[in-house]
């Protein structure tokens, strides 16, 4: 099958297709042909090396970490499932990655698609998606009536944070350029801060939860808005000063994703009602070229919502 891998870390340059074989089929894992995947900034990060400590694995590497398609082959043991499902996914994070034209998944981490929504726009939700969900419910604990402010609320995290809070009954908060205040508003956010006009410090206060995805001075300053003894900051960055967080005597944790099919279908069935929906801001097709476009949109940070590959019609 044909894929987009490297063969060494660095720049876009590194990017190239490739003709690989994938491992064969454990008793729990089903083959996907895939329609549609999504970028991630950890896919040019990885790309460039920066997580190679964590991840030392032998070249070719397939990077990617969302799928959505059709089972076409399964294990021995997969039960609930069948050839034919239309499904998507964040599959275990192995070297065998999702720009391909196939991937493996562990049956536990798939999810069905949902009638009314697309191939397109299922991809663009596991990663993204789950990073906003477990940050929001599992590690912020966020309830009915909380206030929330969400950074980066244009961004493809942001966009599904944005949308959950608000069905969990949050007051949401977001920052975003002023261009991207209509949309955001229509996701269900209360308050839209144009960071580049206004000091989120100098507006806000009481804050019951921060979901921080930029790190830095955004992060540091996050600390000076929230309730002290019961405010909560999570980050997907790290946590850069611990002691601001005992100041004031906030929980505040750096996260890692973990996957997880159970938490997908729960947003699955919120989109089959409509209640979310993927933000796509531009659609690249499956090629070295598609990927390398891609990946310059994602580096620039300011591309809106979710960046998808189209793998096949």
């Amino acid at each position: 099958m044909k894929a987009v891998v490297i063969n060494q870390y660095g720049s876009k340059e590194v990017l190239e297709e490739q003709e690989i074989t994938l491992p064969e089929l454990k008793e729990h894992q089903v083959l996907v042909k895939e329609y549609a995947t999504s970028i991630n900034p950890i896919d040019w990060k990885l790309r460039e090396g920066y997580l190679k400590q964590m991840f030392d694995w032998p070249f070719p590497i397939i990077l990617g970490w969302d799928v959505a398609g059709v089972i076409t082959a399964m294990g021995s043991s997969v039960k609930d499932w069948k050839v034919g499902d239309k499904v998507f996914a964040r599959p275990e994070t192995t070297r065998f990655g999702t720009y391909a034209e196939e991937t493996i998944v562990d049956d536990y981490l798939l999810a069905k698609i949902p009638e009314n929504v697309s191939f397109e726009e299922a991809a663009a939700v596991p990663l993204a998606g789950l990073t906003a969900w477990q940050a929001l419910f599992d590690h912020g604990s966020l309830k009915k009536g909380e206030k929330v402010l969400i950074h980066a609320g244009a961004g493809g995290v942001g966009t599904y944070a944005i949308q959950f809070a608000k069905e969990a009954g949050a007051y949401v908060i977001t920052t975003a350029s002023e261009k991207n205040h209509e949309l955001l508003k229509k996701l269900g956010a209360d308050e839209v801060i144009d960071y580049h006009t206004t000091d989120f410090t100098e507006v806000l206060s009481d804050i019951d939860l921060v979901f921080d995805t930029m790190g830095g001075e955004v992060q540091k300053n996050s600390f000076s808005v929230l309730k002290s003894d019961t405010g909560r900051l999570i980050s997907i960055v790290g946590i850069e000063d611990e002691n601001l967080a005992k100041e004031k005597n906030i929980k505040a944790e750096g996260i890692w994703l973990q996957t997880n099919g159970k938490q997908l279908q729960e947003i699955a069935d919120l989109m089959a009602s409509e209640k979310v929906t993927s933000i796509i801001g531009e659609v690249f097709p499956f090629s070295r070229q598609g990927v390398y476009d891609a990946h310059a949109l994602s580096e620039t940070h300011h591309a809106v919502g979710k960046i998808v590959i189209k793998v096949a019609d």
